[in-house]
Protein backbone atom coordinates (compact mmCIF):
# COMPACT_ATOMS: atom_id res chain seq x y z
CA UNK A 1 0.00 0.00 0.00
CA UNK A 2 2.70 2.48 1.01
CA UNK A 3 4.76 1.43 -2.03
CA UNK A 4 1.90 2.45 -4.32
CA UNK A 5 1.72 5.87 -2.69
CA UNK A 6 5.48 6.29 -2.83
CA UNK A 7 5.54 5.27 -6.45
CA UNK A 8 2.98 7.88 -7.33
CA UNK A 9 4.93 10.59 -5.58
CA UNK A 10 8.21 9.52 -7.13
CA UNK A 11 6.67 9.76 -10.58
CA UNK A 12 6.41 13.50 -10.12
CA UNK A 13 2.63 13.56 -9.92
CA UNK A 14 0.64 15.70 -7.53
CA UNK A 15 0.85 14.34 -4.00
CA UNK A 16 -1.99 11.93 -3.24
CA UNK A 17 -4.97 13.33 -1.32
CA UNK A 18 -5.13 12.79 2.40
CA UNK A 19 -6.60 9.45 3.51
CA UNK A 20 -9.61 11.21 5.08
CA UNK A 21 -10.45 12.74 1.71
CA UNK A 22 -10.22 9.43 -0.15
CA UNK A 23 -12.39 7.70 2.45
CA UNK A 24 -15.02 10.46 2.43
CA UNK A 25 -15.28 10.50 -1.36
CA UNK A 26 -15.50 6.74 -1.71
CA UNK A 27 -18.05 6.46 1.12
CA UNK A 28 -20.16 9.17 -0.52
CA UNK A 29 -20.05 7.29 -3.83
CA UNK A 30 -21.11 4.11 -2.01
CA UNK A 31 -24.06 5.85 -0.36
CA UNK A 32 -25.19 7.33 -3.68
CA UNK A 33 -25.16 3.91 -5.33
CA UNK A 34 -26.94 2.20 -2.42
CA UNK A 35 -29.70 4.82 -2.62
CA UNK A 36 -30.79 3.06 -5.81
CA UNK A 37 -32.16 0.19 -3.69
CA UNK A 38 -34.96 2.30 -2.21
CA UNK A 39 -35.28 5.03 -4.82
CA UNK A 40 -38.41 3.66 -6.49
CA UNK A 41 -40.17 2.19 -3.43
CA UNK A 42 -42.43 5.25 -2.90
CA UNK A 43 -43.67 5.16 -6.50
CA UNK A 44 -43.92 1.39 -7.07
CA UNK A 45 -47.71 1.34 -6.38
CA UNK A 46 -48.15 4.23 -8.84
CA UNK A 47 -45.94 2.90 -11.64
CA UNK A 48 -48.80 1.15 -13.52
CA UNK A 49 -50.59 4.50 -13.79
CA UNK A 50 -47.47 6.56 -14.40
CA UNK A 51 -46.15 4.25 -17.14
CA UNK A 52 -49.53 3.07 -18.49
CA UNK A 53 -48.59 -0.59 -18.04
CA UNK A 54 -49.79 -3.61 -16.00
CA UNK A 55 -48.41 -3.99 -12.48
CA UNK A 56 -46.84 -7.34 -13.44
CA UNK A 57 -44.77 -5.51 -16.07
CA UNK A 58 -43.84 -2.46 -14.01
CA UNK A 59 -42.39 -4.82 -11.36
CA UNK A 60 -39.50 -5.22 -13.79
CA UNK A 61 -38.38 -1.72 -12.80
CA UNK A 62 -37.20 -3.37 -9.57
CA UNK A 63 -36.23 -6.78 -10.96
CA UNK A 64 -34.06 -5.31 -13.74
CA UNK A 65 -31.90 -3.50 -11.19
CA UNK A 66 -31.47 -6.67 -9.15
CA UNK A 67 -30.43 -8.78 -12.13
CA UNK A 68 -28.08 -6.15 -13.57
CA UNK A 69 -26.39 -5.69 -10.21
CA UNK A 70 -25.93 -9.44 -9.73
CA UNK A 71 -24.22 -9.79 -13.10
CA UNK A 72 -22.20 -6.57 -12.99
CA UNK A 73 -20.73 -6.81 -9.49
CA UNK A 74 -18.33 -9.75 -9.99
CA UNK A 75 -17.56 -8.77 -13.60
CA UNK A 76 -16.64 -5.19 -12.69
CA UNK A 77 -14.61 -6.44 -9.73
CA UNK A 78 -12.52 -8.68 -11.97
CA UNK A 79 -12.05 -5.90 -14.54
CA UNK A 80 -10.96 -3.59 -11.73
CA UNK A 81 -8.26 -6.03 -10.65
CA UNK A 82 -7.09 -6.35 -14.25
CA UNK A 83 -7.24 -2.81 -15.62
CA UNK A 84 -7.62 -0.40 -12.69
CA UNK A 85 -10.10 -0.18 -9.84
CA UNK A 86 -10.60 3.58 -10.06
CA UNK A 87 -11.20 3.29 -13.80
CA UNK A 88 -13.95 0.72 -13.30
CA UNK A 89 -15.40 2.71 -10.40
CA UNK A 90 -15.72 5.69 -12.74
CA UNK A 91 -17.40 3.50 -15.37
CA UNK A 92 -19.84 2.28 -12.73
CA UNK A 93 -20.75 5.80 -11.63
CA UNK A 94 -21.22 6.83 -15.27
CA UNK A 95 -23.70 3.94 -15.61
CA UNK A 96 -25.59 5.27 -12.60
CA UNK A 97 -25.79 8.77 -14.04
CA UNK A 98 -26.81 7.49 -17.47
CA UNK A 99 -29.49 5.23 -16.01
CA UNK A 100 -30.85 8.03 -13.85
CA UNK A 101 -31.12 10.39 -16.81
CA UNK A 102 -32.87 7.74 -18.92
CA UNK A 103 -35.41 7.17 -16.12
CA UNK A 104 -35.85 10.91 -15.60
CA UNK A 105 -36.71 11.37 -19.29
CA UNK A 106 -39.01 8.34 -19.51
CA UNK A 107 -42.79 8.11 -19.43
CA UNK A 108 -43.01 4.56 -20.76
CA UNK A 109 -42.13 1.12 -19.45
CA UNK A 110 -39.24 0.10 -21.72
CA UNK A 111 -36.98 3.14 -21.13
CA UNK A 112 -37.72 2.91 -17.41
CA UNK A 113 -36.56 -0.72 -17.32
CA UNK A 114 -33.47 0.15 -19.39
CA UNK A 115 -32.62 3.03 -17.06
CA UNK A 116 -33.09 0.91 -13.95
CA UNK A 117 -30.86 -1.81 -15.43
CA UNK A 118 -28.16 0.79 -16.08
CA UNK A 119 -28.46 1.92 -12.46
CA UNK A 120 -27.99 -1.69 -11.39
CA UNK A 121 -24.72 -1.84 -13.33
CA UNK A 122 -23.26 0.66 -10.84
CA UNK A 123 -23.43 -1.82 -7.94
CA UNK A 124 -19.71 -2.57 -8.07
CA UNK A 125 -18.82 0.82 -6.59
CA UNK A 126 -18.71 -0.38 -2.96
CA UNK A 127 -16.43 -3.43 -3.43
CA UNK A 128 -14.24 -1.40 -5.79
CA UNK A 129 -14.02 1.37 -3.21
CA UNK A 130 -12.97 -1.10 -0.51
CA UNK A 131 -10.30 -2.48 -2.83
CA UNK A 132 -8.95 0.99 -3.62
CA UNK A 133 -8.68 1.61 0.11
CA UNK A 134 -6.60 -1.54 0.56
CA UNK A 135 -4.17 -0.35 -2.11
CA UNK A 136 -3.96 3.33 -1.16
CA UNK A 137 -4.47 3.80 2.57
CA UNK A 138 -1.96 3.35 5.38
CA UNK A 139 -2.40 0.02 7.14
CA UNK A 140 -3.53 1.64 10.39
CA UNK A 141 -6.42 3.41 8.61
CA UNK A 142 -7.63 0.47 6.54
CA UNK A 143 -9.88 -1.30 9.04
CA UNK A 144 -11.98 1.74 9.95
CA UNK A 145 -12.18 2.96 6.36
CA UNK A 146 -13.36 -0.34 4.92
CA UNK A 147 -15.91 -0.72 7.74
CA UNK A 148 -17.33 2.69 6.84
CA UNK A 149 -17.35 1.90 3.13
CA UNK A 150 -19.06 -1.41 3.69
CA UNK A 151 -21.64 0.20 5.99
CA UNK A 152 -22.50 2.71 3.25
CA UNK A 153 -24.56 -0.04 1.61
CA UNK A 154 -26.94 -0.03 4.58
CA UNK A 155 -26.69 3.72 5.13
CA UNK A 156 -27.85 4.59 1.63
CA UNK A 157 -30.66 2.06 1.77
CA UNK A 158 -31.93 3.39 5.12
CA UNK A 159 -31.68 7.09 4.23
CA UNK A 160 -33.04 6.59 0.72
CA UNK A 161 -36.59 5.68 1.74
CA UNK A 162 -37.51 8.87 3.65
CA UNK A 163 -35.69 11.04 1.11
CA UNK A 164 -37.45 9.40 -1.82
CA UNK A 165 -40.83 9.52 -0.05
CA UNK A 166 -40.38 13.23 0.66
CA UNK A 167 -39.53 13.98 -2.97
CA UNK A 168 -42.34 11.79 -4.33
CA UNK A 169 -44.91 13.45 -2.05
CA UNK A 170 -43.95 17.02 -2.98
CA UNK A 171 -42.58 16.94 -6.53
CA UNK A 172 -43.07 15.25 -9.88
CA UNK A 173 -41.79 11.66 -9.73
CA UNK A 174 -39.13 12.39 -12.38
CA UNK A 175 -37.34 14.57 -9.78
CA UNK A 176 -36.32 11.36 -7.98
CA UNK A 177 -34.15 10.41 -10.92
CA UNK A 178 -32.86 13.91 -11.65
CA UNK A 179 -31.73 14.04 -8.02
CA UNK A 180 -29.95 10.69 -8.30
CA UNK A 181 -28.31 11.85 -11.55
CA UNK A 182 -27.06 15.01 -9.84
CA UNK A 183 -25.63 13.08 -6.88
CA UNK A 184 -24.01 10.60 -9.25
CA UNK A 185 -22.45 13.44 -11.26
CA UNK A 186 -21.08 14.96 -8.05
CA UNK A 187 -19.62 11.61 -7.03
CA UNK A 188 -18.05 11.27 -10.49
CA UNK A 189 -16.36 14.67 -10.25
CA UNK A 190 -15.08 13.99 -6.72
CA UNK A 191 -13.63 10.60 -7.66
CA UNK A 192 -11.95 12.08 -10.75
CA UNK A 193 -10.41 14.89 -8.72
CA UNK A 194 -9.54 13.25 -5.42
CA UNK A 195 -9.16 9.46 -5.70
CA UNK A 196 -5.85 8.09 -7.05
CA UNK A 197 -5.62 5.11 -9.35
CA UNK A 198 -4.13 2.00 -7.83
CA UNK A 199 -0.97 0.52 -9.35
CA UNK A 200 -1.96 -2.98 -8.17
CA UNK A 201 -3.21 -4.74 -11.33
CA UNK A 202 -3.07 -8.24 -12.71
CA UNK A 203 -3.46 -7.53 -16.43
CA UNK A 204 -4.13 -10.59 -18.56
CA UNK A 205 -7.16 -11.59 -20.61
CA UNK A 206 -10.78 -11.21 -19.54
CA UNK A 207 -12.69 -14.46 -19.15
CA UNK A 208 -15.62 -13.63 -21.46
CA UNK A 209 -16.94 -17.21 -21.54
CA UNK A 210 -16.89 -17.34 -17.75
CA UNK A 211 -18.71 -14.00 -17.55
CA UNK A 212 -21.45 -15.17 -19.90
CA UNK A 213 -21.83 -18.46 -18.03
CA UNK A 214 -21.98 -16.79 -14.64
CA UNK A 215 -24.47 -14.20 -15.92
CA UNK A 216 -26.74 -16.88 -17.36
CA UNK A 217 -26.68 -18.95 -14.18
CA UNK A 218 -27.27 -16.00 -11.86
CA UNK A 219 -30.08 -14.56 -13.99
CA UNK A 220 -31.87 -17.93 -14.03
CA UNK A 221 -31.47 -18.36 -10.27
CA UNK A 222 -32.39 -14.84 -9.19
CA UNK A 223 -35.21 -14.51 -11.70
CA UNK A 224 -36.78 -17.72 -10.36
CA UNK A 225 -36.35 -16.54 -6.76
CA UNK A 226 -37.64 -12.99 -7.32
CA UNK A 227 -40.54 -13.79 -9.66
CA UNK A 228 -41.52 -17.24 -8.39
CA UNK A 229 -44.32 -15.86 -6.20
CA UNK A 230 -45.85 -14.04 -9.20
CA UNK A 231 -45.49 -16.90 -11.65
CA UNK A 232 -46.21 -19.67 -9.15
CA UNK A 233 -43.51 -21.72 -7.46
CA UNK A 234 -44.67 -24.86 -9.23
CA UNK A 235 -45.08 -23.21 -12.64
CA UNK A 236 -43.11 -24.50 -15.59
CA UNK A 237 -41.28 -21.18 -15.96
CA UNK A 238 -40.10 -21.07 -12.35
CA UNK A 239 -39.08 -24.73 -12.22
CA UNK A 240 -37.40 -24.44 -15.63
CA UNK A 241 -35.31 -21.50 -14.44
CA UNK A 242 -34.27 -23.33 -11.27
CA UNK A 243 -33.35 -26.37 -13.35
CA UNK A 244 -31.34 -24.22 -15.77
CA UNK A 245 -29.45 -22.65 -12.87
CA UNK A 246 -28.67 -26.09 -11.43
CA UNK A 247 -27.18 -27.10 -14.79
CA UNK A 248 -25.41 -23.88 -15.77
CA UNK A 249 -23.73 -22.92 -12.48
CA UNK A 250 -21.94 -26.27 -11.88
CA UNK A 251 -20.86 -26.33 -15.54
CA UNK A 252 -19.58 -22.78 -15.14
CA UNK A 253 -17.69 -23.82 -12.01
CA UNK A 254 -15.94 -26.66 -13.84
CA UNK A 255 -14.97 -24.29 -16.65
CA UNK A 256 -13.58 -21.75 -14.17
CA UNK A 257 -11.47 -24.42 -12.45
CA UNK A 258 -9.87 -25.31 -15.77
CA UNK A 259 -9.34 -21.71 -16.91
CA UNK A 260 -5.85 -20.21 -16.63
CA UNK A 261 -7.31 -16.74 -15.91
CA UNK A 262 -10.80 -17.32 -14.51
CA UNK A 263 -13.39 -14.64 -13.85
CA UNK A 264 -13.71 -15.99 -10.28
CA UNK A 265 -10.83 -17.93 -8.76
CA UNK A 266 -12.86 -20.73 -7.19
CA UNK A 267 -9.79 -22.18 -5.48
CA UNK A 268 -9.39 -18.91 -3.59
CA UNK A 269 -13.09 -18.75 -2.74
CA UNK A 270 -12.89 -22.33 -1.43
CA UNK A 271 -10.40 -21.30 1.24
CA UNK A 272 -12.03 -21.79 4.59
CA UNK A 273 -11.94 -18.13 5.61
CA UNK A 274 -13.39 -16.88 2.31
CA UNK A 275 -15.94 -19.68 2.00
CA UNK A 276 -17.47 -19.30 5.45
CA UNK A 277 -17.40 -15.50 5.26
CA UNK A 278 -19.38 -15.67 2.02
CA UNK A 279 -21.84 -18.21 3.46
CA UNK A 280 -22.33 -16.01 6.52
CA UNK A 281 -22.84 -13.04 4.17
CA UNK A 282 -25.78 -14.78 2.52
CA UNK A 283 -27.40 -15.33 5.92
CA UNK A 284 -26.73 -11.74 7.04
CA UNK A 285 -28.09 -10.34 3.76
CA UNK A 286 -31.23 -12.40 4.33
CA UNK A 287 -31.56 -11.19 7.90
CA UNK A 288 -31.03 -7.52 7.04
CA UNK A 289 -33.68 -7.48 4.32
CA UNK A 290 -36.29 -9.14 6.56
CA UNK A 291 -36.32 -5.92 8.62
CA UNK A 292 -36.81 -3.82 5.49
CA UNK A 293 -39.83 -5.94 4.55
CA UNK A 294 -41.54 -6.11 7.95
CA UNK A 295 -41.17 -2.71 9.60
CA UNK A 296 -42.57 -0.49 6.79
CA UNK A 297 -45.62 -2.73 6.45
CA UNK A 298 -46.31 -2.73 10.20
CA UNK A 299 -46.11 1.04 10.20
CA UNK A 300 -48.44 1.54 7.23
CA UNK A 301 -51.13 -1.08 7.90
CA UNK A 302 -54.41 0.38 9.25
CA UNK A 303 -54.90 0.51 13.01
CA UNK A 304 -58.14 -1.47 12.57
CA UNK A 305 -56.03 -4.61 12.12
CA UNK A 306 -55.13 -4.40 15.79
CA UNK A 307 -51.39 -4.27 15.15
CA UNK A 308 -50.90 -1.83 12.26
CA UNK A 309 -49.80 1.71 13.19
CA UNK A 310 -51.55 3.54 10.30
CA UNK A 311 -48.60 5.81 9.43
CA UNK A 312 -47.49 7.29 6.12
CA UNK A 313 -44.67 6.02 3.92
CA UNK A 314 -42.65 9.08 4.88
CA UNK A 315 -43.03 8.21 8.57
CA UNK A 316 -42.01 4.64 7.81
CA UNK A 317 -38.89 5.95 6.10
CA UNK A 318 -38.07 8.22 9.02
CA UNK A 319 -38.40 5.28 11.41
CA UNK A 320 -35.93 3.29 9.30
CA UNK A 321 -33.47 6.15 8.79
CA UNK A 322 -31.79 6.03 12.23
CA UNK A 323 -30.61 2.49 11.53
CA UNK A 324 -28.45 3.83 8.71
CA UNK A 325 -26.96 6.48 10.97
CA UNK A 326 -26.25 3.83 13.59
CA UNK A 327 -24.42 1.71 10.99
CA UNK A 328 -22.21 4.65 10.09
CA UNK A 329 -21.61 5.68 13.70
CA UNK A 330 -20.55 2.17 14.68
CA UNK A 331 -18.10 1.72 11.80
CA UNK A 332 -15.12 2.86 13.94
CA UNK A 333 -16.35 0.68 16.84
CA UNK A 334 -16.53 -2.30 14.51
CA UNK A 335 -13.01 -1.54 13.32
CA UNK A 336 -11.74 -1.25 16.91
CA UNK A 337 -13.24 -4.61 17.86
CA UNK A 338 -11.73 -6.20 14.75
CA UNK A 339 -8.32 -4.75 15.59
CA UNK A 340 -8.48 -5.96 19.19
CA UNK A 341 -10.19 -9.34 18.80
CA UNK A 342 -10.17 -10.04 15.06
CA UNK A 343 -12.90 -9.59 12.43
CA UNK A 344 -14.26 -13.08 13.13
CA UNK A 345 -15.32 -11.95 16.62
CA UNK A 346 -16.83 -8.77 15.14
CA UNK A 347 -18.88 -10.78 12.65
CA UNK A 348 -20.14 -13.19 15.31
CA UNK A 349 -20.95 -10.32 17.69
CA UNK A 350 -22.88 -8.50 14.99
CA UNK A 351 -24.87 -11.61 14.11
CA UNK A 352 -25.92 -12.03 17.77
CA UNK A 353 -26.97 -8.36 17.95
CA UNK A 354 -29.12 -8.79 14.82
CA UNK A 355 -30.76 -11.91 16.29
CA UNK A 356 -31.43 -10.02 19.53
CA UNK A 357 -33.03 -7.20 17.55
CA UNK A 358 -35.48 -9.54 15.88
CA UNK A 359 -36.26 -11.19 19.21
CA UNK A 360 -36.99 -7.74 20.60
CA UNK A 361 -39.24 -7.01 17.64
CA UNK A 362 -41.40 -10.05 18.35
CA UNK A 363 -42.38 -8.61 21.74
CA UNK A 364 -42.13 -4.88 20.92
CA UNK A 365 -44.18 -3.93 17.86
CA UNK A 366 -47.12 -1.87 19.11
CA UNK A 367 -45.59 1.63 19.18
CA UNK A 368 -43.57 3.70 16.72
CA UNK A 369 -40.71 4.01 19.21
CA UNK A 370 -40.63 0.23 19.50
CA UNK A 371 -39.83 -0.05 15.81
CA UNK A 372 -37.27 2.78 15.95
CA UNK A 373 -35.50 0.90 18.75
CA UNK A 374 -35.65 -2.39 16.87
CA UNK A 375 -34.33 -0.87 13.64
CA UNK A 376 -31.43 0.73 15.53
CA UNK A 377 -30.50 -2.53 17.29
CA UNK A 378 -30.61 -4.49 14.03
CA UNK A 379 -28.74 -1.66 12.28
CA UNK A 380 -26.02 -1.85 14.92
CA UNK A 381 -25.62 -5.57 14.29
CA UNK A 382 -25.56 -5.08 10.53
CA UNK A 383 -22.93 -2.38 10.95
CA UNK A 384 -20.70 -4.80 12.85
CA UNK A 385 -21.15 -7.62 10.34
CA UNK A 386 -20.73 -5.47 7.24
CA UNK A 387 -17.65 -3.85 8.73
CA UNK A 388 -15.97 -7.19 9.41
CA UNK A 389 -16.60 -8.95 6.09
CA UNK A 390 -14.13 -6.97 3.93
CA UNK A 391 -11.43 -7.47 6.56
CA UNK A 392 -12.01 -11.23 6.54
CA UNK A 393 -11.99 -11.39 2.73
CA UNK A 394 -8.90 -9.20 2.32
CA UNK A 395 -7.08 -11.15 5.00
CA UNK A 396 -7.37 -14.31 2.91
CA UNK A 397 -6.83 -13.20 -0.70
CA UNK A 398 -3.85 -11.61 -2.47
CA UNK A 399 -3.97 -7.90 -3.27
CA UNK A 400 -4.27 -8.70 -6.99
CA UNK A 401 -7.67 -10.35 -6.38
CA UNK A 402 -9.12 -7.89 -3.85
CA UNK A 403 -11.79 -6.31 -6.06
CA UNK A 404 -13.02 -9.62 -7.47
CA UNK A 405 -13.18 -11.22 -4.00
CA UNK A 406 -14.98 -8.26 -2.42
CA UNK A 407 -17.38 -8.13 -5.35
CA UNK A 408 -18.24 -11.80 -4.91
CA UNK A 409 -18.88 -11.16 -1.21
CA UNK A 410 -21.23 -8.30 -2.11
CA UNK A 411 -23.01 -10.62 -4.53
CA UNK A 412 -23.50 -13.17 -1.75
CA UNK A 413 -25.28 -10.54 0.35
CA UNK A 414 -27.52 -9.76 -2.63
CA UNK A 415 -28.40 -13.44 -2.97
CA UNK A 416 -29.41 -13.38 0.69
CA UNK A 417 -31.63 -10.31 0.29
CA UNK A 418 -33.31 -11.78 -2.80
CA UNK A 419 -34.01 -15.02 -0.96
CA UNK A 420 -35.40 -13.08 2.02
CA UNK A 421 -37.80 -11.21 -0.23
CA UNK A 422 -39.08 -14.47 -1.72
CA UNK A 423 -39.47 -16.37 1.56
CA UNK A 424 -40.99 -13.45 3.46
CA UNK A 425 -43.39 -12.89 0.57
CA UNK A 426 -44.55 -16.51 0.76
CA UNK A 427 -45.01 -16.36 4.55
CA UNK A 428 -46.93 -13.09 4.49
CA UNK A 429 -49.09 -14.24 1.59
CA UNK A 430 -50.05 -17.47 3.42
CA UNK A 431 -50.60 -16.01 6.90
CA UNK A 432 -53.30 -13.39 6.40
CA UNK A 433 -56.42 -11.85 7.92
CA UNK A 434 -59.50 -10.53 6.13
CA UNK A 435 -60.19 -6.82 6.53
CA UNK A 436 -63.07 -5.41 4.51
CA UNK A 437 -62.68 -8.06 1.86
CA UNK A 438 -58.92 -7.54 1.53
CA UNK A 439 -56.32 -10.10 2.63
CA UNK A 440 -53.62 -8.49 4.76
CA UNK A 441 -50.58 -10.07 6.44
CA UNK A 442 -51.43 -11.24 9.94
CA UNK A 443 -49.58 -10.33 13.13
CA UNK A 444 -48.38 -13.92 13.43
CA UNK A 445 -47.14 -13.72 9.84
CA UNK A 446 -44.92 -10.76 10.73
CA UNK A 447 -43.70 -12.52 13.88
CA UNK A 448 -42.86 -15.58 11.81
CA UNK A 449 -40.76 -13.49 9.41
CA UNK A 450 -39.00 -11.91 12.38
CA UNK A 451 -38.28 -15.34 13.82
CA UNK A 452 -36.88 -16.44 10.45
CA UNK A 453 -34.72 -13.29 10.39
CA UNK A 454 -33.40 -14.12 13.86
CA UNK A 455 -32.73 -17.68 12.73
CA UNK A 456 -30.79 -16.43 9.71
CA UNK A 457 -28.65 -14.25 11.99
CA UNK A 458 -27.97 -17.22 14.28
CA UNK A 459 -27.06 -19.28 11.21
CA UNK A 460 -24.56 -16.55 10.28
CA UNK A 461 -23.14 -16.78 13.81
CA UNK A 462 -22.74 -20.54 13.46
CA UNK A 463 -21.13 -20.27 10.02
CA UNK A 464 -18.73 -17.57 11.23
CA UNK A 465 -17.58 -19.88 14.02
CA UNK A 466 -15.93 -22.07 11.35
CA UNK A 467 -13.74 -19.19 10.14
CA UNK A 468 -10.17 -19.98 11.24
CA UNK A 469 -8.61 -18.02 14.06
CA UNK A 470 -6.16 -15.31 12.96
CA UNK A 471 -2.55 -16.37 12.94
CA UNK A 472 -0.11 -14.75 15.29
CA UNK A 473 1.42 -11.56 13.96
CA UNK A 474 4.65 -12.08 12.06
CA UNK A 475 7.83 -10.51 13.48
CA UNK A 476 8.95 -7.25 11.96
CA UNK A 477 10.47 -7.66 8.55
CA UNK A 478 8.83 -11.03 7.88
CA UNK A 479 6.01 -11.03 5.30
CA UNK A 480 2.54 -11.77 6.65
CA UNK A 481 0.79 -14.92 5.46
CA UNK A 482 -1.48 -12.91 3.12
CA UNK A 483 1.57 -11.36 1.48
CA UNK A 484 3.15 -14.75 1.05
CA UNK A 485 -0.06 -16.03 -0.49
CA UNK A 486 -0.13 -13.06 -2.81
CA UNK A 487 3.40 -13.67 -3.96
CA UNK A 488 2.72 -17.34 -4.45
CA UNK A 489 -0.40 -16.66 -6.44
CA UNK A 490 1.39 -14.12 -8.61
CA UNK A 491 4.14 -16.60 -9.42
CA UNK A 492 1.50 -19.24 -10.12
CA UNK A 493 0.00 -17.02 -12.81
Amino acid sequence: MSDALAGTADAGAVAPPRPNTVVAVLAFAGIVVSLMQTLVIPIVPELPRLLDAPASDTAWAVTATLLAAAVATPVVGRLGDMFGKRRMLLVSVVMLVAGSVVCALSDALVPMIVGRALQGLSSGVIPLGISIMRDELPAERLSGATALMSASLGVGGALGLPTAALIADNFDWHVLFWASAAMGALALVLVLALVPESRVRTGGHFDAVGAVGMAAGLVCLLLAVSKGADWGWASGTTLGLFAAALIILPAWGLFELRSAQPLVDLRTTARRQVLFTNLASIAIGFSMFAMSLVLPQLLQLPASTGYGLDRSLLTAGLVMAPSGLVMMALAPVSAAVSKAKGPKVTLMTGALIVAAGYGLNIVLMSEVWHLVLVSCVIGAGIGFTYGSMPALIMGAVPASETAAANSLNTLMRSVGTSTASAIAGVVLARMTIDLGGYALPSENGFKTVMAIGAGAALLAFALASFIPRPRAAAPAGIPAPAAQTSAGTASGH
